[in-house]
């Protein structure tokens, strides 16, 4: 992985119970958008709720893709989360990207040839997630998947 991809996963993230640089949240968290290389621009927003499901369902509901760097159980969970969402038709269908095939491989394969193999899962539910190591093609896969679409 590239040390400016390492750069845009430290910054492109939402960071819970904190900032990132130390800050005390106050009971905020800081959502960090990087739109344009050097580009950077953070929100402090309120916090949705002390449920967690109530933040999750919001995350989820409005959401017009996911893209997924290397992490731990809280990526896992919102990557899980979604995928299941999208295949039993809850939510409207959008793009799942997986960033760094690397990492992303071991799951991958466990779920193709453990899950799949043995029918817990369909060829059209794996086919939900696409896998990526170059940031232009997160974006390029998310204009695909949106294009025609206005907003109003």
């Amino acid at each position: 992985m590239s040390d400016s991809f390492r750069d845009q996963r430290h910054q492109n993230r939402l960071v819970r119970g904190g900032f990132a640089d130390g800050t005390p949240a106050a009971g905020r968290e800081r959502l960090v958008v990087r739109r344009q290389a050097g580009a950077t621009k953070s929100w402090a927003v309120g916090r949705l709720s002390g449920c967690v499901f109530i933040r999750k369902t919001v995350f989820v509901k409005y959401s017009q893709a996911f893209v997924v760097l290397p992490g731990g159980f809280g990526p896992l969970d919102e990557l899980f989360e979604a995928l299941t969402l999208l295949a039993t038709g809850k939510i409207t269908k959008f793009p799942i990207v997986l960033v760094g095939s690397a990492y992303w491989n071991g799951m991958l394969g466990w779920l193709k040839d453990t899950m799949l193999a043995e029918g817990k899962i369909g060829a059209d539910e794996l086919a939900l997630i696409q896998v990526v190591d170059d940031p232009e093609e997160v974006v390029k896969i998310i204009k695909k998947a949106h294009a025609g679409m206005t907003l109003k």
